[in-house]
C-alpha cells in the first residue's frame, strides 16, 4: 500500500524544509512548492491526499489557491499561517480549509494533526452509503449534493462531513468529543467550540431565515442530536 501523499506549499524555504522533513519522518510521501502557483501546478501534476497552505504568499496567496483547490477537489487542507487570531482562524475554516495551524507550531502536534486528517479522510471515502432522504433533508453522498425542504444547500467540506455525521447517527446523542472523532478525526488540538460553531453555521445555511427549525437539537450538558423526520 502506497503511503499517502501530502503537498507542502510554504514561501519560507526554512519553515518548508522543517515541514517536508517531519512529514518524511512519519513516513508520507511528500511534495512541495515555494508559492501558490506552484502548488497548484504540483496538485495537478500528482493529486495528493492532503494539502499543507501557507496563508501569506507573494502573487496567489492562501485563499485565492484554497479557493482554486476546492473548485477542483474536496481534499483535506490544513492553513498555515501566523497570524492566530479567531477571526482569520473562522476565515479558513468557512473558505474550506478542513484545519488551521499557528506558526511556530509544535512538531509532533503537526504531525498528529496531519495524520487525524488523512485518517478521516480515509474513512469519508470507505463510506458506502450513496444516499439519505427524510422529510427535510435529502443527502447525495457521492455528488456532495444537498437539499433542505427542496432547496438546494451548498456546503464547505467540513459542515457536509458534520450533517453526514448527523444523519447517520439519527436520534442519538453525540457529545463534542464523539463529533471532533468523527468529523474532524481526533480531539487532538482541536477545541469543542469548533463544535458548537460549526452546528451553528449549518444550522444557518440550511434554513437562513428559522434556523432554530433546523432538527439538529442540542441537548444541553450532552451534545448534539438529529432529530430524522421519516418520509411518508
Amino acid at each position: 500500500m502506497n503511503a499517502p501523499r501530502v503537498l507542502v506549499v510554504d514561501d519560507d524555504d526554512d519553515i518548508r524544509g522543517l515541514v517536508v522533513e517531519l512529514l518524511q519522518r512519519a513516513g508520507l510521501d511528500v511534495d512541495q512548492a515555494n508559492d501558490g502557483r506552484a502548488g497548484l501546478r504540483a496538485f495537478h501534476q500528482a493529486p495528493p491526499d492532503l494539502v499543507l497552505l501557507d496563508v501569506s504568499m507573494p502573487g496567489l496567496d492562501g485563499w485565492q489557491t484554497l479557493e482554486r483547490i476546492r473548485d477542483l477537489s474536496d481534499v483535506p487542507v490544513m492553513m498555515l499561517t501566523a497570524r492566530g487570531a479567531e477571526l482569520e482562524r473562522v476565515r479558513g475554516l468557512q473558505a474550506g480549509a478542513d484545519d488551521y495551524m499557528v506558526k511556530p507550531f509544535g512538531r509532533q502536534e503537526l504531525v498528529a494533526r496531519v495524520q487525524a486528517l488523512l485518517r478521516r479522510a480515509r474513512s469519508s471515502g470507505e463510506e458506502r452509503q450513496e444516499t439519505y432522504a427524510d422529510e427535510r433533508i435529502t443527502i447525495d453522498f457521492a455528488q456532495r449534493a444537498v437539499r433542505y425542504d427542496g432547496r438546494e444547500v451548498p456546503l464547505t467540506p467540513l459542515e457536509f462531513k458534520l450533517l453526514s455525521v448527523f444523519v447517520r447517527h439519527p436520534r442519538q446523542v453525540l457529545s463534542r468529543e464523539q463529533l471532533l472523532e468523527l468529523v474532524w478525526g481526533d480531539a487532538y488540538g482541536v477545541s469543542g467550540d469548533q463544535v458548537k460553531l460549526y452546528v451553528g453555521y449549518l444550522r444557518r445555511k440550511l434554513d437562513p431565515d428559522q434556523p432554530d427549525r433546523v432538527p439538529i437539537e442540542t441537548v444541553r450538558g450532552f451534545g448534539y442530536r438529529y432529530q430524522a423526520s421519516r418520509k411518508g
